[in-house]
Protein backbone atom coordinates (compact mmCIF):
# COMPACT_ATOMS: atom_id res chain seq x y z
CA UNK A 1 0.00 0.00 0.00
CA UNK A 2 1.25 3.46 -0.86
CA UNK A 3 -0.60 6.78 -0.96
CA UNK A 4 -0.12 10.52 -0.40
CA UNK A 5 -2.54 12.72 1.52
CA UNK A 6 -2.81 16.32 2.71
CA UNK A 7 -1.92 16.82 6.38
CA UNK A 8 -5.23 18.58 7.20
CA UNK A 9 -7.35 15.73 5.77
CA UNK A 10 -5.23 13.09 7.49
CA UNK A 11 -5.27 14.88 10.85
CA UNK A 12 -9.07 15.21 10.80
CA UNK A 13 -9.53 11.52 9.96
CA UNK A 14 -6.97 10.22 12.45
CA UNK A 15 -8.12 12.45 15.33
CA UNK A 16 -11.68 11.14 14.95
CA UNK A 17 -10.32 7.58 14.94
CA UNK A 18 -7.96 7.89 17.90
CA UNK A 19 -10.63 9.41 20.16
CA UNK A 20 -12.71 6.21 19.81
CA UNK A 21 -9.75 4.00 20.71
CA UNK A 22 -9.56 3.08 24.41
CA UNK A 23 -6.22 3.90 26.04
CA UNK A 24 -6.08 0.74 28.15
CA UNK A 25 -6.50 -2.35 26.02
CA UNK A 26 -6.07 -6.04 26.65
CA UNK A 27 -6.43 -6.65 22.89
CA UNK A 28 -3.49 -4.92 21.13
CA UNK A 29 -5.23 -4.54 17.76
CA UNK A 30 -7.95 -2.38 19.35
CA UNK A 31 -5.32 0.34 19.89
CA UNK A 32 -4.82 0.47 16.13
CA UNK A 33 -6.53 2.25 13.26
CA UNK A 34 -7.28 0.22 10.12
CA UNK A 35 -6.10 2.14 7.04
CA UNK A 36 -7.54 1.04 3.70
CA UNK A 37 -6.51 2.67 0.42
CA UNK A 38 -8.59 2.05 -2.69
CA UNK A 39 -9.79 4.07 -5.69
CA UNK A 40 -9.35 7.75 -4.84
CA UNK A 41 -10.00 7.50 -1.06
CA UNK A 42 -8.20 6.34 2.02
CA UNK A 43 -10.45 5.19 4.87
CA UNK A 44 -9.54 5.09 8.55
CA UNK A 45 -11.48 2.75 10.83
CA UNK A 46 -11.27 2.50 14.62
CA UNK A 47 -13.35 0.61 17.18
CA UNK A 48 -13.61 -0.20 20.89
CA UNK A 49 -16.08 -3.05 20.06
CA UNK A 50 -19.01 -0.83 21.13
CA UNK A 51 -18.45 2.10 18.77
CA UNK A 52 -16.95 2.03 15.29
CA UNK A 53 -15.99 5.11 13.29
CA UNK A 54 -14.96 5.13 9.64
CA UNK A 55 -13.56 8.34 8.16
CA UNK A 56 -12.90 8.71 4.42
CA UNK A 57 -10.46 11.23 2.99
CA UNK A 58 -9.37 11.95 -0.60
CA UNK A 59 -5.85 10.67 -1.34
CA UNK A 60 -3.51 10.04 -4.28
CA UNK A 61 -3.22 6.27 -4.26
CA UNK A 62 -0.25 4.59 -5.95
CA UNK A 63 -0.82 1.08 -4.62
CA UNK A 64 -4.08 -0.07 -3.06
CA UNK A 65 -3.87 -2.05 0.16
CA UNK A 66 -4.56 -2.05 3.90
CA UNK A 67 -2.76 -2.20 7.23
CA UNK A 68 -3.27 -1.31 10.90
CA UNK A 69 -1.09 0.98 13.00
CA UNK A 70 -1.24 2.58 16.48
CA UNK A 71 -3.93 5.29 16.30
CA UNK A 72 -2.41 7.44 19.06
CA UNK A 73 1.14 7.34 17.64
CA UNK A 74 -0.01 8.17 14.12
CA UNK A 75 -2.17 11.02 15.45
CA UNK A 76 0.74 12.47 17.43
CA UNK A 77 3.06 12.33 14.39
CA UNK A 78 0.55 13.99 12.05
CA UNK A 79 -0.28 16.63 14.65
CA UNK A 80 3.38 17.63 14.94
CA UNK A 81 4.07 17.78 11.19
CA UNK A 82 3.99 21.26 9.58
CA UNK A 83 0.72 22.66 8.26
CA UNK A 84 0.18 22.12 4.54
CA UNK A 85 2.58 19.16 4.34
CA UNK A 86 1.95 16.35 1.88
CA UNK A 87 2.29 13.06 3.77
CA UNK A 88 3.16 9.75 2.10
CA UNK A 89 2.25 6.48 3.81
CA UNK A 90 3.85 3.27 2.58
CA UNK A 91 3.26 -0.13 4.14
CA UNK A 92 5.56 -3.09 3.90
CA UNK A 93 3.54 -6.09 5.06
CA UNK A 94 6.51 -8.47 4.89
CA UNK A 95 8.49 -6.33 7.35
CA UNK A 96 5.38 -5.36 9.35
CA UNK A 97 6.16 -1.65 9.04
CA UNK A 98 4.37 1.52 7.93
CA UNK A 99 6.59 4.39 6.73
CA UNK A 100 5.28 7.93 7.19
CA UNK A 101 7.17 10.56 5.17
CA UNK A 102 6.69 14.32 4.97
CA UNK A 103 9.41 16.62 3.68
CA UNK A 104 12.57 15.67 5.57
CA UNK A 105 10.73 13.77 8.30
CA UNK A 106 10.60 10.01 8.14
CA UNK A 107 8.92 7.63 10.62
CA UNK A 108 8.73 3.84 10.64
CA UNK A 109 5.90 2.34 12.70
CA UNK A 110 5.09 -1.24 13.69
CA UNK A 111 1.91 -2.63 12.14
CA UNK A 112 -0.43 -5.54 12.84
CA UNK A 113 -2.12 -7.58 10.10
CA UNK A 114 -5.44 -6.18 8.88
CA UNK A 115 -7.07 -9.64 9.05
CA UNK A 116 -7.02 -9.43 12.86
CA UNK A 117 -8.93 -6.15 12.94
CA UNK A 118 -12.52 -6.62 14.21
CA UNK A 119 -15.12 -5.06 11.92
CA UNK A 120 -18.52 -4.43 13.49
CA UNK A 121 -21.17 -6.68 11.99
CA UNK A 122 -23.60 -4.65 9.94
CA UNK A 123 -27.15 -5.08 11.13
CA UNK A 124 -30.50 -4.61 9.49
CA UNK A 125 -31.79 -1.18 10.47
CA UNK A 126 -35.52 -0.88 11.10
CA UNK A 127 -35.64 2.83 10.54
CA UNK A 128 -33.68 5.10 8.19
CA UNK A 129 -34.13 8.86 8.00
CA UNK A 130 -32.06 11.99 7.66
CA UNK A 131 -31.96 15.12 9.81
CA UNK A 132 -30.05 18.41 9.57
CA UNK A 133 -26.90 18.56 11.72
CA UNK A 134 -28.13 21.62 13.74
CA UNK A 135 -31.32 19.74 14.77
CA UNK A 136 -29.40 16.70 16.06
CA UNK A 137 -26.77 18.94 17.67
CA UNK A 138 -29.46 20.78 19.65
CA UNK A 139 -31.14 17.52 20.75
CA UNK A 140 -27.94 16.02 22.13
CA UNK A 141 -26.15 19.18 23.31
CA UNK A 142 -29.05 20.30 25.45
CA UNK A 143 -29.72 16.91 27.01
CA UNK A 144 -26.26 15.39 27.57
CA UNK A 145 -25.44 17.34 30.77
CA UNK A 146 -28.10 15.31 32.61
CA UNK A 147 -26.67 11.87 31.67
CA UNK A 148 -25.96 9.82 34.80
CA UNK A 149 -22.40 8.70 35.52
CA UNK A 150 -23.51 6.08 38.04
CA UNK A 151 -22.47 2.72 36.59
CA UNK A 152 -25.02 0.70 38.56
CA UNK A 153 -27.91 2.47 36.86
CA UNK A 154 -26.41 1.74 33.45
CA UNK A 155 -29.73 2.41 31.65
CA UNK A 156 -29.33 6.11 32.60
CA UNK A 157 -25.77 6.32 31.16
CA UNK A 158 -27.00 7.72 27.87
CA UNK A 159 -29.58 9.81 26.02
CA UNK A 160 -32.95 8.16 25.35
CA UNK A 161 -33.86 8.97 21.74
CA UNK A 162 -37.39 8.09 20.67
CA UNK A 163 -40.55 9.25 18.94
CA UNK A 164 -43.16 10.91 21.12
CA UNK A 165 -46.07 13.34 20.94
CA UNK A 166 -46.20 16.98 21.92
CA UNK A 167 -49.28 19.18 21.53
CA UNK A 168 -50.79 16.74 19.04
CA UNK A 169 -47.71 16.50 16.81
CA UNK A 170 -45.19 13.69 16.57
CA UNK A 171 -41.68 14.72 17.64
CA UNK A 172 -38.18 13.26 17.76
CA UNK A 173 -37.32 13.48 21.46
CA UNK A 174 -34.12 13.14 23.48
CA UNK A 175 -34.30 12.66 27.26
CA UNK A 176 -31.53 12.30 29.84
CA UNK A 177 -31.71 12.15 33.62
CA UNK A 178 -29.55 11.18 36.60
CA UNK A 179 -32.34 11.25 39.16
CA UNK A 180 -31.45 14.79 40.30
CA UNK A 181 -32.16 16.66 37.08
CA UNK A 182 -33.81 15.84 33.79
CA UNK A 183 -33.67 17.32 30.28
CA UNK A 184 -36.35 16.68 27.64
CA UNK A 185 -35.70 18.17 24.20
CA UNK A 186 -38.02 17.91 21.16
CA UNK A 187 -37.55 18.48 17.44
CA UNK A 188 -40.02 18.05 14.56
CA UNK A 189 -40.11 14.39 13.54
CA UNK A 190 -38.02 13.80 10.39
CA UNK A 191 -39.72 12.11 7.46
CA UNK A 192 -39.47 8.32 7.69
CA UNK A 193 -38.73 8.23 11.41
CA UNK A 194 -42.19 7.27 12.69
CA UNK A 195 -41.36 3.55 13.12
CA UNK A 196 -38.05 4.20 14.91
CA UNK A 197 -37.54 2.04 18.02
CA UNK A 198 -36.64 4.00 21.17
CA UNK A 199 -32.92 3.59 21.92
CA UNK A 200 -30.50 4.71 24.65
CA UNK A 201 -27.43 6.27 22.97
CA UNK A 202 -24.37 5.77 25.26
CA UNK A 203 -22.49 8.77 26.72
CA UNK A 204 -19.29 8.08 24.76
CA UNK A 205 -21.22 7.87 21.48
CA UNK A 206 -22.91 11.22 22.21
CA UNK A 207 -19.44 12.75 22.67
CA UNK A 208 -18.10 11.25 19.42
CA UNK A 209 -21.23 12.21 17.51
CA UNK A 210 -20.68 15.86 18.40
CA UNK A 211 -17.71 15.96 15.97
CA UNK A 212 -19.95 14.99 13.05
CA UNK A 213 -22.43 17.75 13.77
CA UNK A 214 -20.27 20.86 13.43
CA UNK A 215 -21.20 21.61 9.83
CA UNK A 216 -24.51 23.50 9.78
CA UNK A 217 -25.35 22.60 6.17
CA UNK A 218 -24.82 18.88 6.60
CA UNK A 219 -27.64 16.35 6.42
CA UNK A 220 -26.98 13.40 8.72
CA UNK A 221 -28.29 9.98 7.69
CA UNK A 222 -29.57 8.18 10.80
CA UNK A 223 -30.25 4.43 10.93
CA UNK A 224 -31.70 2.77 14.01
CA UNK A 225 -32.27 -0.85 15.04
CA UNK A 226 -33.05 -2.40 18.43
CA UNK A 227 -29.32 -2.94 19.12
CA UNK A 228 -27.43 -0.36 17.04
CA UNK A 229 -27.54 3.21 15.81
CA UNK A 230 -25.62 4.69 12.91
CA UNK A 231 -24.98 8.33 12.01
CA UNK A 232 -23.43 9.01 8.61
CA UNK A 233 -22.21 11.94 6.53
CA UNK A 234 -20.65 11.43 3.08
CA UNK A 235 -17.20 11.20 4.74
CA UNK A 236 -17.77 9.78 8.23
CA UNK A 237 -19.82 6.86 9.50
CA UNK A 238 -20.28 6.38 13.25
CA UNK A 239 -21.88 3.10 14.31
CA UNK A 240 -22.61 2.32 17.95
CA UNK A 241 -24.27 -0.33 20.04
CA UNK A 242 -27.10 1.08 22.14
CA UNK A 243 -27.53 0.46 25.87
CA UNK A 244 -29.42 -2.77 26.49
CA UNK A 245 -31.89 -1.64 29.12
CA UNK A 246 -35.24 0.04 29.66
CA UNK A 247 -35.32 3.78 30.20
CA UNK A 248 -37.66 4.67 33.09
CA UNK A 249 -40.99 6.42 32.53
CA UNK A 250 -39.69 10.00 32.68
CA UNK A 251 -43.15 11.54 32.16
CA UNK A 252 -43.99 10.78 35.80
CA UNK A 253 -41.12 13.03 36.96
CA UNK A 254 -42.12 16.09 34.94
CA UNK A 255 -44.37 18.17 37.20
CA UNK A 256 -47.69 19.27 35.70
CA UNK A 257 -49.18 21.40 38.44
CA UNK A 258 -46.42 23.92 39.18
CA UNK A 259 -48.11 27.32 39.20
CA UNK A 260 -45.64 29.72 40.86
CA UNK A 261 -43.91 31.34 37.93
CA UNK A 262 -40.65 33.28 37.93
CA UNK A 263 -39.22 34.84 34.79
CA UNK A 264 -35.59 35.94 34.84
CA UNK A 265 -32.84 36.96 32.42
CA UNK A 266 -31.02 33.63 31.94
CA UNK A 267 -27.46 34.97 31.66
CA UNK A 268 -27.89 37.37 34.63
CA UNK A 269 -29.23 34.47 36.67
CA UNK A 270 -26.38 32.10 35.71
CA UNK A 271 -23.73 34.72 36.53
CA UNK A 272 -25.34 35.53 39.89
CA UNK A 273 -25.51 31.84 40.88
CA UNK A 274 -21.88 31.43 39.87
CA UNK A 275 -20.82 34.43 41.97
CA UNK A 276 -22.61 33.48 45.20
CA UNK A 277 -21.47 29.85 44.90
CA UNK A 278 -17.82 30.98 44.98
CA UNK A 279 -17.72 31.16 48.78
CA UNK A 280 -18.33 27.45 49.18
CA UNK A 281 -15.74 24.90 48.12
CA UNK A 282 -18.06 21.91 48.36
CA UNK A 283 -19.15 20.34 45.10
CA UNK A 284 -22.70 19.86 46.30
CA UNK A 285 -23.04 23.41 47.59
CA UNK A 286 -26.61 24.59 48.02
CA UNK A 287 -27.87 27.94 46.78
CA UNK A 288 -30.96 29.28 48.50
CA UNK A 289 -33.53 31.15 46.42
CA UNK A 290 -35.83 33.53 48.30
CA UNK A 291 -38.65 34.76 46.12
CA UNK A 292 -40.83 37.74 46.89
CA UNK A 293 -42.77 40.06 44.63
CA UNK A 294 -40.54 40.77 41.58
CA UNK A 295 -37.45 40.11 43.65
CA UNK A 296 -35.11 37.15 44.00
CA UNK A 297 -32.40 36.86 46.65
CA UNK A 298 -29.75 34.21 45.99
CA UNK A 299 -27.68 33.23 49.01
CA UNK A 300 -25.05 30.70 50.03
CA UNK A 301 -24.05 30.05 53.61
CA UNK A 302 -20.91 27.99 54.13
CA UNK A 303 -20.07 28.04 57.88
CA UNK A 304 -16.40 27.17 57.23
CA UNK A 305 -15.66 29.72 54.53
CA UNK A 306 -18.23 32.51 54.55
CA UNK A 307 -21.54 33.64 53.12
CA UNK A 308 -22.75 35.47 50.00
CA UNK A 309 -25.96 37.08 48.84
CA UNK A 310 -27.12 38.73 45.65
CA UNK A 311 -30.41 40.30 44.64
CA UNK A 312 -31.95 40.11 41.18
CA UNK A 313 -34.99 41.79 39.66
CA UNK A 314 -37.35 39.11 38.33
CA UNK A 315 -40.96 38.82 37.24
CA UNK A 316 -42.73 36.99 40.08
CA UNK A 317 -46.22 37.66 41.42
CA UNK A 318 -46.96 34.63 43.63
CA UNK A 319 -46.63 34.09 47.37
CA UNK A 320 -43.27 34.07 49.12
CA UNK A 321 -41.11 31.01 48.54
CA UNK A 322 -37.78 29.72 49.84
CA UNK A 323 -36.16 26.83 47.99
CA UNK A 324 -32.62 25.41 47.73
CA UNK A 325 -30.77 23.84 44.81
CA UNK A 326 -27.38 22.34 44.07
CA UNK A 327 -25.46 25.27 42.50
CA UNK A 328 -23.85 23.08 39.82
CA UNK A 329 -27.25 21.77 38.65
CA UNK A 330 -28.71 25.28 38.50
CA UNK A 331 -25.74 26.54 36.49
CA UNK A 332 -25.89 23.68 34.02
CA UNK A 333 -29.59 24.17 33.42
CA UNK A 334 -29.33 27.97 33.13
CA UNK A 335 -26.50 27.64 30.62
CA UNK A 336 -28.77 25.63 28.26
CA UNK A 337 -31.01 28.65 27.65
CA UNK A 338 -30.46 30.19 24.21
CA UNK A 339 -33.19 32.78 24.59
CA UNK A 340 -33.04 35.78 26.85
CA UNK A 341 -35.51 34.63 29.46
CA UNK A 342 -35.67 31.52 31.58
CA UNK A 343 -39.04 30.62 33.09
CA UNK A 344 -39.02 28.68 36.38
CA UNK A 345 -42.21 27.01 37.60
CA UNK A 346 -42.26 26.09 41.31
CA UNK A 347 -44.77 24.24 43.47
CA UNK A 348 -43.27 24.10 46.96
CA UNK A 349 -39.80 23.96 48.51
CA UNK A 350 -39.89 20.15 48.49
CA UNK A 351 -41.15 19.53 44.96
CA UNK A 352 -39.28 19.31 41.65
CA UNK A 353 -38.99 22.59 39.75
CA UNK A 354 -39.62 22.96 36.03
CA UNK A 355 -37.58 25.27 33.80
CA UNK A 356 -38.11 26.21 30.16
CA UNK A 357 -36.94 28.85 27.70
CA UNK A 358 -39.58 31.59 27.50
CA UNK A 359 -42.78 30.04 26.14
CA UNK A 360 -40.89 27.41 24.16
CA UNK A 361 -42.16 23.98 25.19
CA UNK A 362 -39.65 22.05 23.01
CA UNK A 363 -36.97 22.17 25.74
CA UNK A 364 -38.02 21.36 29.30
CA UNK A 365 -35.77 20.84 32.31
CA UNK A 366 -36.57 19.47 35.76
CA UNK A 367 -34.37 19.90 38.82
CA UNK A 368 -34.88 18.44 42.30
CA UNK A 369 -34.54 20.83 45.25
CA UNK A 370 -32.14 20.48 48.21
CA UNK A 371 -32.69 21.16 51.88
CA UNK A 372 -31.00 24.39 52.97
Amino acid sequence: MKFSIERAALLKAVSQAQSVVERRNTIPILANVLIEAEGSDASFRATDLDIEVVDKAPAQIERAGATTVSATTLHEIVRKLPDGALITLTSDSAAGRLTVEAGRSNFSLATLPREDFPVMASSEYQSNFSAPAPVLRRLFDKSKFAISTEETRYYLNGVYMHISESEGNKVLRCVATDGHRLARIDAPMPEGADDMPGVIVPRKTVGELRKLLDDDDMQIAVSVSETKIRFATPDITLTSKVIDGTFPDYTRVIPQGNTRKMEVDASDFARAVDRVATVSSERSRAVKLQLDEDRLILSVNAPDSGAAEEELVVAYADERLEIGFNAKYLLEIASQVDRENAVFLFNSSGDPTLMREGNDMSAVYVVMPMRV
